[in-house]
């Protein structure tokens, strides 16, 4: 199944669009974010899928400070790139509950980690990384299992702009390191590859 796309009046200002995010009745189960000014919704993720981001959330916990946390289903807000992006991990300190429940701003991200599906792979290799670097976000991993040259995990660093540098790239079943903070080696032999 692939995503879909809901139109909005693009005279809709960024808390309307907001709020029509927040407030609509959407299927459950599914991810449901703002790209570009535009709300998308995809279907549940399936199992190799999920398999590799309960590999990765395994792996971050044993590094992570006590007072940051692993999030799955947090949102993102980067109103200056129209967006509202949930990424498949989002590593943050524990998140103030006096603001929205719904979402952060995602300049308090320290990571966020894409695991591409077919459906959805042009938005997690050109418009979610664009959106992050603008937010400053240091980190960006993308596990792409659809790579044109094979499954590849691509790590992303210093922002500048609406650009990451490439840190390193590890094809599945090398190591990939990620740097401090975390300090961690993923073991990308043990990501499924469909």
């Amino acid at each position: 199944m692939s995503a879909l796309t809901v139109s909005q009046d693009p005279e809709q200002s960024w808390d309307e669009l907001v709020r029509f995010w927040e407030e609509m009745e959407w299927p459950e189960g599914s991810k449901v974010e703002i790209i570009e000014g535009i709300v998308t919704v995809s279907p549940a993720p399936g199992l190799p899928h999920n398999d590799i981001t309960e590999r990765i959330q395994r792996g971050l916990y044993s590094v992570i400070p006590v007072h940051w946390g692993v999030y799955q289903t947090l949102a993102l807000s980067v109103p200056s790139r129209l967006g509202m992006l949930v990424p498949d991990l989002l590593v943050t300190q524990r998140p103030n509950h006096a603001g929205p429940d719904t979402h952060i701003p995602a300049a308090l991200a320290e990571l966020v980690v894409e695991i591409t599906s077919r459906s959805n792979a042009r938005h997690d290799r050109i418009t979610k990384p664009a959106a992050y670097a603008t937010a400053g976000i240091p980190l960006y991993l993308l596990v792409d299992r659809w790579a044109p040259g094979g499954p590849t995990a691509t790590l992303y660093g210093e922002p500048k702009g609406d650009v990451y540098r490439v840190l390193s790239a590890a094809k599945f079943g090398d190591p990939l390191k990620l740097p401090a903070p975390f300090d961690l080696v993923l073991d990308t032999g043990e990501f499924p590859e469909a």
